[in-house]
């Protein structure tokens, strides 16, 4: 009886632990996912990006910047989409590790310039608060990959588009070069992380595959959204999408291209406008006023509204394929 005890702590002793397993800050919901895919059973990551929150502009609590000082590792798409945790990143002491994914090589990459927005001549009647989504304010180390969103005076959005994670091939992608990560810094689960990685890309897989079958009917059905956000997405199942109300979150669009976007609508016979959960749907509304456009249901590009599981991802790209199926295939 009393050798049971020592038995006991000898066999915990010699088998992997939490406390070597990485403590994992990921910045928005989807990287949260695609992260805690890779973890599996062996530790859960945390995440940055509060519910219903936009990624693009954001600040730090902190009890948040605690945890990010904390970290063993951070996980994030990089600069392009969080500016603001680039500049916390900058302030960290130490030599906290970082796996920016949208600098991964082999990673897909688009440009704003590719957006049908980008070929409109825009007035920039908005107001000025000192912020704007899209912004590189940092020279970054990763330049070969992307030059950055411009000058924030100018709004030069010919820069690279952060969206990245809305093709399913960058995400398997990712799951790679997650589980590299990891296994470079927890060498005992290595085999884990390797193996999760691998069961997961078999999952998005079977998700692109459905999406593909579910999407191939609307392929020629035009549509506008919110934001350019979804080039990743559109480009990846070959849909129409011929604008939107705005390049970015925080930018207004001016009165020209309110009118050019409302002539687009008649023009090509735009069937839906998608909304965003995270932005007053009004001006969407107004603009579509009067015509044969209708309001389809919200598109979340960061998964920022959906329950924090494992399962984000997916349910993300399916609430997508629903969304636009279902507004796209309605009789006008």
């Amino acid at each position: 009886m009393r050798l049971f005890p020592i038995c006991l702590s000898a066999l915990i002793a010699a088998s992997p632990t939490l406390a070597q397993v990485p403590q994992v800050m990921t910045d928005i919901p989807v990287v949260y996912s695609l992260t805690a895919k890779v973890m599996g059973d062996l530790a859960t990551p945390d995440v940055l990006l509060d519910r219903g929150s936009d990624a693009h502009s954001y600040q730090l609590r902190p009890s948040q910047a605690r945890k990010l000082q904390n970290a063993d590792l951070v996980i994030w798409v990089g600069p392009e989409l969080t500016p603001w945790l680039d500049r916390a990143l900058d302030g960290l002491s130490g030599q906290t590790p970082q796996l920016s994914l949208l600098h991964t090589p082999g990673t897909e990459l688009r440009n704003f310039a590719d957006a049908p927005e980008a070929a409109h001549d825009h007035d920039h009647d908005h107001d000025h608060d000192g912020s704007h989504d899209h912004t590189d304010e940092h020279n970054h180390a990763n330049k070969d990959h992307t030059e950055g969103h411009g000058d924030h005076d100018d709004h030069d959005h010919s820069g690279t588009d952060p969206h990245a994670w809305l093709d399913p091939h960058n995400a398997e992608h990712w799951l790679t070069a997650i589980a590299d990560q990891l296994s470079t810094l927890d060498p005992q689960n290595a085999q884990t992380y390797r193996g999760n990685a691998a069961q997961a890309a078999k999952q998005l897989a079977r998700l692109d595959s459905d999406l593909q079958a579910q999407l191939a009917p609307i392929g020629h059905k035009p549509f506008v959204t919110f934001h350019a956000a979804y080039g990743y997405f559109t480009d990846h199942y070959g849909l129409d999408t011929v604008g939107s109300l705005s390049m970015g979150d925080a930018a207004a669009p001016g009165a020209a291209h309110l009118s050019q976007l409302r002539d687009t609508l008649t023009q090509k016979n735009v069937l839906c406008a998608f909304p965003e959960p995270q932005q007053d749907p009004k001006p969407l509304q107004q603009v579509i006023e009067g015509t044969q456009t209708r309001l389809g249901a919200p598109l979340d590009p960061t998964g920022s509204t959906l329950p924090l599981t494992p399962a984000l991802y997916e349910t993300l790209l399916r609430s997508f394929g629903t969304a636009l199926s279902e507004c796209l295939t309605q009789t006008p």
